[in-house]
């Protein structure tokens, strides 16, 4: 399993990002994806995440309506659209397939003025 998070980076409040994960190494078309971030100091904590076809997705309170997870099964890839950004949302964000225990490098997104 191999997960290759990008698209992180320095965003001012209010402003929008789109990370990227990029999988290979297992059949993806067939796996729930889900997101998770992990703060400085802090557990990780889990974010959204989105069923086999798409047809599903859920998310954690704090980042619920911000925050729209998708994935393109014939590019490999799950995406998460965040808006709306608050301070609060830095962190390093981590794609995850819910079956497997394996974790990409992570992407880190800061949120400053």
């Amino acid at each position: 399993v191999q997960l290759v998070e990008s698209g992180g980076g320095l965003v001012q409040p209010g402003g929008s990002l789109r990370l990227s994960c990029a999988a290979s190494g297992f059949t993806f078309s067939i796996s729930e994806m889900r997101w998770y971030r992990q703060a400085p100091g802090k557990e990780r904590e889990w974010v959204a995440g989105i069923s086999i076809f798409g047809g599903s997705e859920t998310y954690a309170d704090s980042v619920k309506g911000r925050f729209t997870i998708s994935r393109d099964n014939a590019k490999k890839t799950v995406y998460l659209q965040m808006n709306m950004l608050k301070p609060e949302d830095t962190a390093v964000y981590y794609c995850k397939v819910a079956r497997f225990d394996s974790w990409g490098q992570g992407t880190q997104v800061t949120v400053s003025s």
